[in-house]
């Protein structure tokens, strides 16, 4: 039982990682109904230029904690200078346009935002400490014999992702500027008749889709280095966004709960009939599976077109 409990806490603590990644795309296709492919390459950008600006502010002699405000601060700055360059030189121009089109524009901003953080930042690995512990952790020692293993790494990654659901949720809720994303996602032009401000709009969301790349980023540098593959963490997000819903924000977390359980339990006690491996594809088959039953997700919004 207590081998059990490990292995579904370290699958659910590693699904809140998903989730990090998995609210950047909510983001933005909550308030623009477009998929945006170039989120994974944004959390490496935020990645790189974070540890980046720590190595040269440590190089400096800043202490530690002032260093890791100021390299923030720079990295923030990084993400809002490229919503801001998505928004002047790509958005702006396709105001209307189907969703397929954006999509695709995306496809061209990753590429170029990948290209442009190696020829700035280099394409080397990098060692990324923030100052959250990593050193494992025994809990319940009172109820199991010798406690249960988690990664006390993993345990900060839940209690952030947390305060950011919480944080997004109130700010699509209860905010002037959240309806007005809403209304964007429905109608672009629709939303310009009104008055909104579709410039402005596209350049908050995807700014606020940068910062939480930058936590993502954050995060996952810290567990894995910072290293070209973390763009490729945007593929793991895809399932969660099945499973959880396009347009939910508490959706993200849920749906990277089921992901990171679901794979950790089956690649430990189904994996060994098997060879193995089933880590590398279960989220991708159970989001198969969930397109066929309920193809919005669990939390995502039915869509029903008249004709």
């Amino acid at each position: 039982m207590a081998f059990f409990l490990e292995v579904l806490i370290s699958g659910l603590l590693a699904g809140v990682l998903y989730s990090l990644v998995a609210l950047g795309f909510v983001l933005i296709f909550k308030a623009s109904g477009v998929f945006n492919f170039a989120q994974g390459a944004m959390v490496l950008t935020a990645a790189l230029a974070l540890v980046r600006a720590l190595d040269v502010l440590a190089q400096w002699g800043t202490p530690f904690w002032a260093a890791l405000v100021l390299a923030f601060l720079f990295a923030g700055a990084i993400m809002a200078l490229i919503a801001w360059l998505v928004e002047r030189l790509v958005l702006r121009h396709l105001v209307s346009q189907d969703a397929i089109v954006l999509f695709m524009a995306t496809i061209g901003v990753t590429l170029f935002i990948e290209g442009a953080a190696q020829a700035v930042f280099g394409s080397d690995v990098y060692a990324l400490n923030i100052g959250l512990p990593r050193d494992p952790l025994f809990v319940l020692s009172s109820v199991f014999d010798g406690g249960l293993l988690v990664n006390a790494l993993d345990i900060w990654a839940g209690v952030i992702a947390g305060l950011l659901v919480a944080g997004m949720a109130l700010f699509f809720q209860k905010t002037r500027i959240g309806r007005a994303l809403r209304a964007v996602a429905d109608d672009h032009a629709a939303a310009q008749s009104v008055g909104i401000p579709l410039d402005q709009i596209w350049f908050i969301v995807w700014l606020a889709a940068g910062l939480v790349a930058l936590v993502a980023g954050a995060v996952w540098g810290s567990k894995l280095g910072v290293q070209f593959s973390l763009s490729l963490i945007a593929l793991k997000a895809l399932p969660v966004l099945i499973l959880g819903g396009f347009t939910s924000v508490p959706g993200a977390i849920v749906g990277g709960f089921v992901i990171g359980a679901g794979e950790k339990l089956a690649e430990v006690f189904v994996g060994p009939m098997f060879g193995g491996g089933i880590e590398i594809w279960f989220a991708y088959v159970l989001a198969l599976l969930f397109l066929l039953v309920r193809p919005q997700g669990l939390f995502g919004e039915r869509i029903i077109e008249r004709v």
